[in-house]
Parts: C-alpha cells; structure tokens; sequence
C-alpha cells in the first residue's frame, strides 16, 4: 500500500502533463488517520468526475456502540453521516480549481427520507466514505498543486468534520438515530394492529412547494389532529406514548372540497412507507411497506397483463387475458398498473381521483342506460374495490370528491375540512342509505384471477456502440437503458435520483436471474432477497456511492416499463 507522501509526489511529477496521466494516481493510499482509494479517474475534466472512497477504523472514529447495534440505527447513522459529509464537502472542498469539474467534492445528497445508502457503510471494523471528486485542471493539462491541496488537504479536513464522532452534534446526531428507531417501531406496530397507515397528532403534511420537499411553515400551518373516532396509541422506545390517526384494512375514502387537503393527506400517506427526518413533518406518518401509489398513465407500454377483471370484449376481439399495447388508454394503463401491483405483492393501493381515468373510476346510473354493459368494455373500480378486499386482502385508500357512490361500498370516510380531518363515515353511510343508488353493479361475484408473468431475458439489451452495458439515469425518472429510455414519472413512489440509479443496474442484475421460467415477482423478490443478504453493492459491477434503496414494486415498475420486454404468461 501506498503513502500519502507516495500520492504526492506522483501529483508533483505528473503536473502540467496531459489529464489521461492522472490515471496513474489510481490505487490505495495510507495517511495518518485515513485510507484513501482512488477507484476510477474521468479522462477529462468536463466527464463525470472521479470515483473515491475513504476509510478509517471504526473505534478510531469513536461512534458509541448503541449508535449502530441496530440495523435501523445503522442505516440511521450512515444516513446522518452522509448529510455531515456533503456539508463539509459543500463548506471546505468544493471550490473551483480549473476548467470543467475542477475541485469538486460530491457525496450523494439525500433528500427529506432515510434511506439504506451505500455512500457511507459500515463493515468489518470499518467506516467508509464514498464520494466523487474532480481533479484539478488547465484545460486539459494536469493541474499537480491544486490536486494535492484537495487530495491531501481538503479531503482529510472534510472527513475530521463529518466522519469522527467528536466532531459532530451529539444531540442531533442522536435525534435522528432514534426518529429512524422510532419510526420502524412504529410501522411494525400499525401493521399487528390491523393498521394500514398511521398520522400522528401534530404532523404537518404540506409541503414548502410543489419542487420544495420540506414541511411547510408559516400562520396557515394546521398540524394534523385524529377524529376521535380513528384515535390510536403505541408506545415507541425512545419518543414513548404516541397518538393519532389509524386507517384501517379495508376501503377507506378521503373526501371534502377542493384545497381542503385532501390529496396532501394522501401524499402523506404514499410517503409513509419511508422514515422521514427530523424536522419534515412527516416523522410519524406510515404506511404498510407494501402500499403502492396507482394513476392513470397515458401511453405507457403494457405486456401481456391480465386486466380482465376490468376490462373485457375490447373491439377488433383484442385479448385482455393477455393485454399488450404500445400505446395505452388512461383506464387500461390504470388497470394494468394496479394488476401489475398485486403481480408483486401489493398489500394497500393509494388512488386519487385527480390522477385517475375517469370512466374506470365511476359509470353512474344515467351512463349505464345510455350504454349497455355489453357495449362498455370497462368495469369500474367501485365495482371490484370490495372484491380485491375480500378475494385478494388488499386493502384501497382513495380520495374521491366527485362521487357519492363509493359510500356504498366504503368502510371508512375521513372528510377533510380547512385540513382538519373528521370521521364521517356515519353521516355518508345515513346518506347511501337515504339516498339509494340507482347504478347496478357491473363487477360479478368475484374479483377474478390473474396470471403470473415471466420475463424473458433475449429481450433486455443493455448495450449502446460499443458498449457492452450502458445504464444510467437522466434525472429522478428516467433510466437509460442501452438505446432505449425508460419512463418512471408515473411511478410516483421514487424519491431520489440514487434509487433510480440503484434500480437501472437492478434490472440488468434480475436479467442475470432470469431463465425463461421463473416469474417477474420470483426474479425482483430474488433481487431483493440477494440486497438483504449482502447489501447494495450486490447489484452492481463495483463499488458506488450513489445507490439508495428501493423496493421490488419500484423496480418491477421498471422492467414493466421498458418498450423492448417481452413476457409470457405462466400457466395456471
């Protein structure tokens, strides 16, 4: 293993020459107090700048035991250390030394939730820091000096900012282990409860803005308070009693007038199945993990999906046993996405009405005799949302302001008024009862089985020139995949752009999986399983520091959404 002294004087000789000779500095190198290793180097200074990790002894850093004896507060503590560095990094190293990326000092930067990341790890007696830097440059001729001030200087001074306990908040370094505890308690709670979703009293749901995730402040703040009614209490290890809002198994509508915070309410919710930091608001807000988000989707690609419990006798004799398109309607890609979302497990669907086909969700009574069933293909969702309960034990949380018809069918009703919430699932019952519907159920008796599909890997190419495997995101929602663009703006359950990172190499390590037999939720459930196993790293060709975790549901969404898949459907 190499010295620091060995990296300097490799900078120094090597200064003024041509970027390429930076290539040289890759390897291990010993300091003082840290390990430094250089895994790759850009070949210029305007490409995505270098690949760097640091590690140190984890008693050296002096972290207390209790601060990572859980997995929860392991994955706590990373994600705290992971904000320390990038301010450091933004407070000490990143300044501009040269052309293009010269003097940047970047770690993954989190946003409101935490997350299993892989940019700050622990293992084996080990801390470890991943980040990228870019090395210093005239042009394009090595800038030797500049470098070995950030290399030697400014990478150490950010590592004894952010990495060693002594140097931290004790106090807000605690606060965020024990949100993150407190939340897992939490959610493990609802769900032997017989709980869905969970809001504590004095959560603030709105958001800062439409592009700003924070929780909003100022005078017109109301902090969400439970009916009565719906009024939980658990007991967390560290915060103790807490109270609040339980939805339970079943269908529960969210209804009030427009800007009275109903789909704030919901957006909480579909959050909920992330740990929020200290601060956001959203603390306490859960949800069952396997609670998936379902819209319309206009044009979406669809392969061999059985939506037949929707949609059925299309014209031109099209089979919805087995439905392909490239170009689907906003009422197929609905039914499509929930059928997908039960395909992998899905145990809770959140549905706003805002973002959903209107005539899969409501065909009221008058419609009915305009247009005979035997001439509507479609089967609306009022008239299967109690069969998927009852045939599937999947529970649905909907906000639906346009139509009284779903009191027929609901078992709760949550009105929001001025962004308070109130039960009124008594007074919406009076009124179905009062007030009969006159519709006739279109739904039958059952919700219907759907086929299992199987993914074939022929039809997964990676590659792009002379590339054998080029993925990578453009943005939080869109992979590049190979020649080909995979659309995630519907999949409204992402967070960050380091999961849809995460998920584009995901799919090229489930193709490694595939064999023609095993089915879309054997292979990402094995994707998933292999994560559990042996952690983030597992599904990528080398060390990065820029994965953060997703679920099986996200990166279905993913191979569901790439235009060259093909599938089968497995036999019954």
């Amino acid at each position: 293993m190499k010295s620091d002294d060995d990296l300097r004087n490799q900078l120094r000789r090597i200064d003024g020459r041509g970027y390429k000779a930076y290539r040289e500095i890759r390897g291990v190198f010993a300091f003082p107090s840290l390990t430094l290793i250089i895994d790759r180097v850009q070949g210029d200074p305007f490409a995505a700048p270098s690949r760097m990790r640091v590690q140190l002894p984890l008693d050296g850093a002096g972290f207390p035991p209790e601060t990572h004896a859980t997995g929860s507060r392991e994955t706590a503590l990373c994600d705290f250390l992971t904000r320390r560095f990038a301010t450091a990094a933004e407070n000490r190293g990143s300044r501009r030394r040269g052309s293009g990326k010269s003097g940047l000092i970047a770690i993954d930067r989190p946003g409101q939730e935490i997350l299993e990341r892989t940019s700050v790890l622990l293992g084996e007696g080990v801390l470890e820091a991943r980040f990228v830097a870019g090395l210093p440059a005239r042009g394009r001729t090595i800038a030797g000096r500049q470098a070995e001030a950030m290399l030697l200087e400014d990478i150490p001074a950010i590592v004894e900012a952010s990495l060693l306990y002594e140097s931290l908040d004790h106090a807000a370094l605690v606060r965020h282990i024990e949100v993150n505890e407190d939340a897992d308690c939490l959610r493990a709670c609802i769900g032997r409860s017989g709980l869905i979703a969970f809001v504590a009293d004095g959560s603030v749901l709105p958001r800062a803005s439409g592009v700003d995730d924070r929780a909003m402040t100022g005078p017109r703040v109301v902090p969400f308070t439970s009916p009565p009614s719906l009024m939980h209490e658990f007991e967390l290890p560290n915060r103790g009693t807490i109270q609040g809002m339980g939805i339970s198994a079943g269908i529960t509508l969210i209804t009030g007038g427009g800007y009275h915070g109903k789909s704030t309410l919901l957006n909480a919710l579909e959050r909920g199945i992330y740990n929020h930091i200290p601060g956001d608001g959203r603390e306490f807000v859960v949800s069952n993990p396997s609670s998936v988000k379902i819209r319309a989707e206009d044009r979406r690609r669809i392969e061999k999906v059985d939506i037949s419990p929707f949609i059925s006798n299309l014209p031109f004799g099209q089979d919805t046993q087995a439905f392909s398109t490239d170009d689907a309607s906003g009422s197929t890609s609905q039914a499509a996405n929930i059928m997908e979302a039960l395909e992998i497990g899905a145990q809770a669907l959140f549905i706003d009405e805002d973002t959903s086909a209107t005539n899969f969700i409501i065909r009221d009574h008058r419609m009915q005799e305009l247009i005979a069933k035997e001439k509507e293909p479609i089967t609306p969702f009022i008239d299967k949302v109690a069969q998927i309960f009852s045939d599937c034990g999947v529970s649905t949380v909907l906000v639906i302001g346009g139509s009284g018809d779903y009191f027929d069918v609901a078992g709760c009703v949550i009105c929001m008024d001025e962004y308070i919430a109130r039960d009124c699932t008594g007074d919406a019952h009076a009124i179905a009862e009062r007030y009969r519907a006159e519709r006739v159920a279109e739904g039958g008796d059952l919700f219907g089985a759907f086929r299992e599909r199987i993914p074939l890997p022929g039809s997964f190419d990676p590659s792009r020139g002379r590339r054998e495997v080029k993925i990578s995101p453009k943005g939080m929602h869109t992979i590049a995949f190979g020649t080909h663009t995979i659309d995630l703006a519907a999949v409204e359950q992402l967070v960050e752009i380091s999961q849809t990172n995460a998920i584009g190499d995901a799919i090229h390590c489930a193709v490694s999986l595939m064999d023609g037999q095993k089915s879309l939720s054997d292979v990402v459930h094995s994707v998933a399983a292999r994560i559990r196993e042996h952690g983030l790293d597992a599904i990528g060709p080398q060390p990065a520091g820029d994965y953060a975790a997703f679920r099986p549901f996200e990166l279905a969404a993913a191979i569901n959404r790439l235009r060259t898949v093909r599938m089968k459907q497995k036999k019954i």
